[in-house]
């Protein structure tokens, strides 16, 4: 099967999770799908606040978020 192919949850299964697990990050220093904002305060008052966002993974040290991983499927361009 081709990279392009996969969904970002396929991405994460089969790539980014091995990654950080051969990285030595033990099993409660990694959470995933974390909440990082509450959303969007709209001041108009139609909707108390926009959607959540949400981490892929968030990578704990001494119960203190050090590093944030966001995975995308393969059809996004990479950046550096």
């Amino acid at each position: 099967m081709d990279k392009k192919d996969l969904t970002e949850q396929e991405i994460r299964t089969r790539y980014i999770t091995p990654a950080i697990q051969s990285a030595r990050w033990q099993p409660h220093q990694i959470r995933e799908e974390v909440t990082i904002t509450d959303g969007q305060i709209h001041p108009d008052g139609k909707a108390p606040r926009g959607k959540r966002k949400f981490a892929d993974y968030v990578l704990y040290h001494h119960n203190m978020p050090l590093a944030i991983v966001e995975a995308k499927d393969n059809n996004h361009p990479r950046r550096h």
